[in-house]
């Protein structure tokens, strides 16, 4: 298989005929016909949308109701935050386990029952009497939404490769940038009617929807012949192969760490634009719909107008230069060097980088995911682990000077944007040719 050319490019003929046509797939995982799903087009991209957006929207959907749920359960508020981080962690380790599945079975059998899982777990949620049992749940619901993620990044690996990739998951985030925005405006507007257990309610019926979405429109995308037979001993042993490839290993601690100066943004900024700068909860909607616009807009610009004419080698440099300056920038202005800043400079920081995000994450995907054709869910899992344990020890770091300062917020994001670099340069290398003709990760 062409893998990408010295130049940095990428072959868009690289797939085409690179997977034999068995029969037409008809729902299950007798066949597989590459061609008809790739055809599909916009069906599979909404579908593969809905199953990235269905973990933030069980994050953020629940936000506006955490007070309630400490009020109702008895619990104290450092306790109900524990529901939030159950669920962050189960998306996390899920990836693990579902993503050799899905090498060893296919991708249906795995997703389905994910989802499955995922909405009895979320009504158990809704119906929990006590807070621990709702902690234990939302844990589950985490493990089984991580169906989602990991098997749409192997889906798209399995069906496009090179130039194709990167405009697909730029596509992607186009659908799935929006779930952060939304959820949690769609939650305070539940909460108008019912109280927090109705968010459980609305989470289930989306993701019965969803399952019955997949169940007609998602067919299986991996062949018979490229899954795994073996147990955990070799899905472990698929991943160490994975991670003893220095490009691939850079790839993904590069990416992490960006989506790491990702969660800093969010855990830091109800805070530092409500409480530091004064602004009203409307303020700060309004700012955080303009940042998600930035990133979308920008990751839709390197999918459509970059990707393809320039190296994604080049492209993600230029991201993760400007997550650097832009996390600098709000260092130096949080920490009084400029004077007291006001809200719209600090706002134009976080704007700037917000939107670099659009070039660095789905450009760090289908870069790590090029060199895995074998084992793409293995090496989905592996990406998807890492960008969400890394920003989970990223986050409470943002408040560890209390809420009267927004300078740790900058500190982390400054030193996500240095360590993606540095993880970019010393081992992807972007300047040697040779990297490029390297076998593919794992063998």
């Amino acid at each position: 298989m062409e893998m990408r050319m010295p130049d940095g490019g990428q072959s868009t003929r690289a797939r085409k005929g690179h997977i034999p046509s068995p029969p037409a797939a008809t729902g299950s995982d007798t066949g597989v016909d590459i061609p008809a799903a790739r055809r599909a087009g916009i069906v599979v991209t909404l579908v593969l949308g809905g199953l990235t957006a269905l973990p933030p929207l069980s994050m953020d959907m629940y936000l506006p109701a955490l007070p309630a749920v400490t009020r109702a359960l008895g619990s104290s508020a450092a306790t109900a935050q524990l529901t939030l981080t159950a669920c962050l962690t189960g998306m996390a380790l899920g990836q693990l386990v579902v993503g050799p599945m899905s090498d060893k079975w296919g991708r249906r059998r795995p997703l389905l029952l994910g989802m499955v899982v995922y909405v009895f777990a979320t009504a158990i949620c809704a119906l929990a009497p006590t807070v621990e049992l709702l902690i234990g749940f939302r844990l589950l619901q985490g493990l089984a939404g991580a169906a989602g993620i990991v098997i749409a990044r192997a889906v798209v690996r399995d069906l496009y490769d090179g130039v194709e990739m990167a405009r697909f998951f730029s596509t992607l985030m186009l659908i799935s940038g929006v779930a952060p925005v939304i959820a949690p405006v769609i939650g305070g507007q539940v909460l108008q009617v019912t109280d927090w257990r109705g968010i459980f309610v609305v989470l289930t019926a989306v993701g019965i929807a969803l399952t019955l979405v997949v169940v007609k429109w998602l067919h299986e995308t991996l062949p018979r012949e490229r899954r795994h037979g073996g147990g955990v001993g070799e899905a472990l042993g698929t991943m160490r192969g994975l991670l003893a490839d220095r490009v691939f290993t850079g790839y993904t601690l590069a990416g992490g760490l960006a989506f790491a100066a990702l969660f800093a943004y969010i855990a830091a900024s109800p805070f530092v634009v409500q409480e530091i700068y004064g602004a009203s909860p409307q303020t700060y909607s309004l700012l955080f719909g303009i940042n998600s616009i930035g990133l979308i807009t920008v990751g839709q610009i390197n999918g459509r107008l970059l990707v393809g004419r320039v190296s994604m080698d080049k492209v993600l440099a230029v991201g993760l230069v400007v997550i650097t300056l832009a996390g600098v920038a709000l260092l130096l202005m949080t920490s009084g060097v400029f004077g007291e800043p006001g809200l719209v400079a600090v706002a134009a920081g976080l704007f700037v980088l917000m939107s670099a995000m659009g070039l660095a994450m789905p450009n760090t995907n289908a870069l790590a995911l090029m060199r895995t054709p074998h084992a793409a869910g293995s090496a989905s899992a592996l990406i998807g682990t890492a960008s969400f344990l890394i920003g989970a020890v990223a986050s409470p770091l943002v408040g560890i000077a209390g809420e009267a300062t927004a300078v740790p917020m900058a500190v982390v994001q400054v030193v996500c944007g240095v360590g993606s670099l540095v993880c970019f340069l010393a081992l992807c290398r972007p300047w040697q040719s040779q990297h490029l003709a390297a076998r593919p990760a794992g063998l």
